[in-house]
């Protein structure tokens, strides 16, 4: 699948790095290091760029790893409340309706939030897209139980499904 309206291929690093800056949550970092290895594939292919982009998050060390798995905002959570999340943020959460959340939806998510940074040292990460609130919250009861390191796995491939439906949306 090739995007529609740009061509990765023929971007200036400086211009690489603006459009996909934001396809790992303030995490340019993953942009800079993919665009040094765009010969390597076809960059205007969405699945190739999106391959490239996993694979380095995937070599990156676990602390730089923990870093964007912490960039990324508690599904409705203060950030979202107070409208300071990232358009894609924004637009994700909003496409699963947790913005519609009834007071004892926000409460569970409030406390499964809470109890799960205490446990983990990091935010529950899921890709929403094509979920509503309540599959969130069931997603959420069954992971919270699980250990750090499968948690720690899953939130990375979760944050690479994520960035898929963001190179998707482009």
């Amino acid at each position: 699948m090739k995007f529609s309206t740009i061509h990765p291929s023929t971007m200036t690093k400086a211009s690489f790095v603006e459009h996909f800056k934001d396809i790992y949550e303030h995490s340019p970092w993953v942009a800079e290091h993919t665009y040094t290895r765009l010969p390597s594939i076809n960059a205007d292919d969405i699945q190739q760029l999106h391959q490239l982009m996993s694979d380095i998050l995937l070599s990156a060390p676990k602390s730089q790893q923990l870093t964007l798995i912490n960039a990324h905002p508690d599904l409705a959570g203060k950030a979202a409340m107070c409208e300071e999340l990232t358009t894609s943020s924004t637009d994700e959460q909003t496409g699963a309706g947790i913005h519609q959340c009834n007071p004892q939806e926000f409460a569970r998510f409030t406390e499964l939030n809470t109890t799960y940074k205490a446990k983990f040292n990091f935010p529950f990460i899921m890709a929403v897209k094509g979920s509503n609130r309540l599959q969130i919250l069931k997603a959420f009861e069954t992971r919270i139980h699980n250990n750090r390191d499968t948690e720690f796995e899953q939130a990375i491939t979760e944050i690479n499904k994520i960035a898929l439906f963001r190179l998707e949306a482009l």
